[in-house]
């Protein structure tokens, strides 16, 4: 490699920090400055402080947990029967969860509205409770391609039928397989996906706002519509949540790539 094509890489690598960078920081300096004439962390108090922060970013937490544990249950045996059983249906499974990044949030959660609706026949927005497990399986939807994808990923890294013909040989059944040998084995690539629901979750808008739910990211937008500095302090924490995750699945990548495999 020439000293000019190095120089040109280093010069775009700088210039995409500084596009991401600049306006982050322009942020968060202004978000510091609620105080006439000084900086200050007003902004940040302010929304710590807020009950509606409190309620709305613990009950998204409370739904990022829920839909990480339908997405593991829903995605992790699909993905390990496909590979094992059935390498034909992969191309279809594979579109069937691309379809969430096709199809906008809005269509789904207006299908929702209209077939789950209080004069239908299974009307779950009549109560909180069927509402809020109508919002987890939207999430779910939502957060499909990235759960599977991960999932598969780290079933690629194992000898699938090489472990169940083993497992089975000493009297294991599907649910042991599954739980005790399959799981432990992708458990890196079932984190990251969870990260990634995770994030989604939190800053997710149209499905909780449309279903009248006190989820954070409607919460954002009010904030954002009323108050001056303490909606910049927002992007900053929901920025922070964002990366963390991020930072969390490098974590675990590496982890994966330097732990040794369960036989």
């Amino acid at each position: 490699m020439s000293i000019w094509a190095r120089i040109a890489g280093w010069a775009a690598l700088l210039f995409g920090l500084l596009y991401f960078f600049v306006p982050l920081g322009g942020l968060f300096e202004f978000s510091l400055k609620a105080r006439r004439g000084v900086y200050s962390i007003d902004a940040y108090l302010s929304v710590f402080a807020d009950p509606q922060f409190q309620q709305t970013f613990s009950y998204s937490v409370v739904m990022a947990l829920v839909t990480i544990v339908i997405g593991i249950l829903i995605v992790v045996p699909t993905a390990y029967w496909v590979r094992l059983k059935m390498p034909w249906a992969r191309p279809y499974v594979e579109f069937l969860t691309l379809m969430p990044l096709v199809i906008p949030a809005i269509v789904i959660v207006f299908g929702y509205i209209r077939l789950y609706n209080t004069s239908s026949w299974l009307p779950l927005t009549g109560s909180v409770f069927g509402t809020n497990v109508l919002l987890a399986f939207g999430y779910t939807i939502l957060a499909l391609p990235y759960m599977y994808r991960a999932v598969d990923t780290g079933l690629r890294t194992v000898d699938v039928g090489t472990l169940t013909e083993a497992a089975q040989s000493l009297g294991a059944g599907w649910t042991t397989i599954l739980g005790r040998v399959i799981l432990p084995n992708v458990i890196p690539a079932v984190l990251s996906g969870a990260f990634l629901t995770f994030a989604i979750v939190i800053g997710e808008f149209t499905l909780a706002a449309l279903l009248d739910r006190p989820a954070f990211g409607p919460y954002l937008q009010r904030i954002g519509a009323n108050k001056a500095y303490e909606p910049f302090a927002l992007s900053v924490i929901a920025f922070a949540i964002t990366w963390g995750c991020l930072s969390l699945i490098q974590l675990v990548s590496r982890f994966s790539k330097s732990a040794p495999r369960k036989a």
